[in-house]
């Protein structure tokens, strides 16, 4: 008599919070979903003095050089090489202002004028360091996407964002295989992603609409598209060409470089390192 066994579900291998838009992941072992994101993920973002338009690693790789921990009620510490560590707590009282992310716009408070200095002297230009206000009433997901009233924090356009491990190890496969070879394997770390999965198979998660992950049910409304950002070193904040090179010869889906997929929260919860992911749809 012979006994089957049943394949292991994939379970959550890590998850990640960014506390300031565009600066250093924090890991952490449990993460609680709030219907626009995780919570103290991407809740604080720098902006242009001038415009107000937001400043990301798009335009100053050098951001991914500043580490941010989250500290009680929603506040920062901020640490950069060669300097004293920042502390900003949040501006509950500051007055309204509007912040510009990619087309749209959103009302945030802005910090303290000793922490937009900080930020200004170690990027030698004049940004401004602000707090979402109230995120469930400020920012909708793309209509295209979204159900009625659903928000995003300052995440590029989702909640969150779910990888796989190997994924990543098939990309870095390709990457070895082509001509920039010395450029892999390259770290997850280049993807920002919020849960990382273990135990799918490559390009699994081109499949799935509709997953839980421990207890929190996802909607996965739409693949990622990758930018710039993903050619950066996140330890040096050096560029290179992958992996938007073999992104764009093996993963490219209607002129989008797709690598990973969106998800947003059906459900609230608290996800953990371990969490087993069910494909429900």
């Amino acid at each position: 008599m012979t006994t089957s066994i049943l394949p292991a579900l994939p379970t959550v291998g890590a998850l990640h919070v960014y506390p300031v838009k565009s600066l250093r992941a924090t890991s952490t072992p449990t993460a609680v979903v709030e219907p626009w994101g995780l919570a103290g993920d991407r809740r604080w973002m720098l902006v242009d003095a001038a415009t107000g338009k937001a400043v990301t690693q798009r335009e100053d790789p050098r951001l991914a050089l500043l580490h941010t921990a989250l500290t009680g009620g929603g506040g920062l510490r901020v640490t950069a090489p060669g300097r004293d560590p920042l502390d900003v707590a949040v501006p509950a009282h500051a007055p309204l202002e509007t912040a510009r992310i990619f087309s749209g716009q959103v009302e945030v408070r802005p910090a303290d004028e000793p922490a937009c200095a900080w930020f200004s002297d170690h990027l030698g230009s004049p940004v401004r360091l602000v707090h979402l206000d109230r995120p469930e009433l400020r920012r909708p997901i793309d209509p295209d996407y979204a159900g009625p009233g659903e928000t995003v924090s300052f995440a590029d356009g989702f909640p969150l964002l779910v990888t796989t491990t190997a994924s990543l190890d098939a990309l870095n496969h390709l990457i070895a295989g082509g001509d920039r070879p010395h450029e892999g394997p390259l770290p997850m770390d280049r993807f920002r992603p919020n849960a990382v999965i273990d135990g799918t198979a490559p390009w699994a998660e081109d499949g799935w609409r509709r997953i839980r992950i421990g207890e929190v049910v996802f909607r996965v409304p739409k693949d990622c598209a990758r930018c710039v950002v993903t050619t950066t070193d996140q330890a040096t904040g050096r560029r290179g060409q992958e992996p938007l090179r073999t992104l764009a010869r093996h993963r490219n889906f209607g002129a989008r470089l797709v690598f990973g997929q969106n998800l947003v929260p059906e459900t609230s919860g608290t996800l953990h390192v371990g969490d087993p992911l069910t494909v429900m749809e």
